[in-house]
């Protein structure tokens, strides 16, 4: 019986230690092709940027975006052009793909080397570090790309917070939303907000109570079908999780909200929104609401203050 209290017991901390990395550490990369213009190197950006993104992938705290997901985000044309990635366009591009972090660079010989430079970015902060490794005619493309991945990994893990912004806590959050509504008069209101999962079966609306809960922790009154407060307001739209990779035993979901902000009185429509966001998980059902929570978070932040009068 111990025995096995002790097996459960090390399978839970197994199991947090796995979720607190999918939430803290591990931080989504892409990688583009890296720039190989001159007729020494002609062709070698592509494979470059294909072995570099196969070492990453075996890195623990990094989850690469797989090829085919960049080209159906962004197509073929700018995927193939690494001088289209840029501190300028990393946010946006981040927002497409769901990246943290972008990796392109270039490849060149000179006085008989071979040399790759690597700009590492991060899509949330604009923050660049460079990385180069270079070789002789003994070294290969693939030992030199091995090495650029095992440096641009340790950017990413030692500097993940310069790449990625400060992410605020729930707390911090909540208490921004209460400054923000002090003094006003807060309407009633209810949320009714559609949800689907493409995949398993997921019962139980993930986004509307997030949101829910959000607004009742900032002092509005909740209203549904059964209540006898009627609401002035009313939130509804719709929502829905896909399962997006996995890695070892992370699994990955990607979510959509969108939502519309009703007067009852007038019917007119105070505000439209939506939000896309990523979970990691073990589950894909804890995933996919992860990835709804984050979204309706998101949501929130823009669409409470807007609801006081």
């Amino acid at each position: 019986m111990k025995t096995r209290i002790a097996l459960i017991l090390t399978l839970m901390l197994a199991a947090g230690t796995i979720v607190r990395a999918a939430t803290n550490d591990v931080l989504t990369v892409a990688v583009f092709d890296f720039e190989s213009k001159d007729e020494a190197v002609s062709g070698l950006g592509p494979k470059v940027a294909t072995l570099v993104n196969a070492s990453l992938s075996a890195e623990p705290q990094i989850i690469t975006v797989e090829r085919a997901e960049l080209e159906k985000v962004l197509g073929e044309q700018e995927l193939g052009l690494s001088g289209t990635v840029d501190p300028n366009s990393a946010a946006k591009i981040g927002q497409l793909t769901g990246a943290k972090v972008l990796i392109t660079g270039r490849v060149f010989k000179t006085d008989g080397q071979t040399i790759i430079v690597a700009k590492v970015i991060g899509t949330e902060t604009s923050r660049v570090y460079g990385e180069m490794v270079q070789g002789g005619s003994s070294a290969t493309i693939v030992d030199l790309s091995s090495s650029l991945a095992k440096k641009i990994a340790a950017d990413v893990s030692e500097k993940s917070d310069t790449l990625v912004a400060r992410v605020e806590t729930r707390e911090e959050r909540i208490a921004k939303l209460k400054k923000a509504l002090d003094g006003k008069k807060l309407p009633v209101v209810s949320v009714k907000i559609s949800e689907r999962h493409y995949g398993p079966h997921i019962i139980d609306p993930a986004a509307q109570t997030e949101l829910s809960v959000i607004l009742q922790q900032c002092g509005f009154t909740l209203a549904d079908d059964n209540s006898t407060n009627k609401p002035a307001i009313e939130i509804s739209g719709e929502a829905f999780s896909a399962y997006g990779m996995q890695k070892g035993n992370l699994i990955s979901c990607k979510s959509r909200i969108e939502i519309k902000v009703h007067d009852v009185a007038t019917g007119n429509i105070l505000d439209v929104d939506r939000q896309t966001s990523v979970g990691v998980d073990i589950a894909e059902q804890t995933a996919a609401k992860t990835a709804l929570q984050n979204a309706a978070d998101v949501l929130a932040e823009r669409v409470v203050p807007k609801l006081a009068k």
